[in-house]
């Protein structure tokens, strides 16, 4: 399955405008886990992982960042400033999150709880997981 763009649904509304998720409507799993990434200081980076069966869907809730995805053979960029999409990362993807704006608020819907022996944080070890 190929990382992605999802486009969620917007209501607009002279008073303010509302957007939501629906687990395997909007986003392709049932949400397991949710949290958030805030207060990121100038210049620092997270993420530096993959998931060996975590699925992710992240959204730019307030500023942006660019969440960087590597599958081991190409790289791609993502730029997230708006709360009306999201990207949807499957399993298999290493990913780096960057350049925060100043009160910037990421929020990730994820498909497993948390378990850390569901991440690889050795990029050669993740290469050879899912690149043979």
């Amino acid at each position: 399955m190929e990382a992605r763009i999802i486009d969620l649904p917007k209501i607009l509304d002279r008073r303010g405008n509302l957007s939501i998720i629906e687990e395997e409507n909007h986003i392709p799993f049932k949400i397991k886990r949710t949290y958030w990434i805030y207060d990121v200081p100038g210049g620092e980076k997270r993420g530096g992982h993959a998931y060996r069966e975590n699925q992710e869907f992240i959204v730019a809730l307030s500023g942006s960042f660019d969440v960087l995805l590597d599958d081991g053979k190409e790289q791609n960029i993502f730029h997230l400033n708006r709360s009306y999409y999201g990207l949807y990362v499957p399993k298999g993807f290493w990913r780096k999150m960057e350049n925060f704006s100043t009160n910037s608020l990421a929020l990730i819907l994820s498909s497993t709880p948390f378990n850390a022996d569901d991440y690889i944080y050795d990029y050669e070890q993740f290469k050879k997981v899912f690149n043979g």
